[in-house]
C-alpha cells in the first residue's frame, strides 16, 4: 500500500520559494539587469513553478506523464 502524499498548501515554503524566484525574474527585468541573468531567473522561477506543479498532480491523484 503506497502512503498518499499531502497537497500543498499556498504557505508551504515550496510555494513560497516559486512566488519569491517569480518576484525576482520580474524584478530583474524591470531594473535592466543583463539579458542572462533575467534569463538565469527566469528558469529558476519556472523550474521551481513546475516542481509544484507536478508535485500537485501527484498528490490529488492525477494521471501526469513521466519527464523525457
Amino acid at each position: 500500500m503506497t502512503k498518499k502524499m499531502p497537497a500543498l498548501l499556498p504557505d508551504h515554503p515550496m510555494y513560497i520559494d516559486a512566488v519569491d524566484a517569480m518576484k525576482q525574474y520580474h524584478e530583474a527585468r524591470a531594473s535592466g539587469s543583463s539579458a542572462e541573468e533575467v534569463e538565469r531567473l527566469r528558469l529558476i522561477a519556472e523550474s521551481q513553478f513546475r516542481a509544484v506543479s507536478e508535485y500537485q498532480l501527484k498528490a490529488l491523484g492525477s494521471q501526469f506523464r513521466r519527464p523525457h
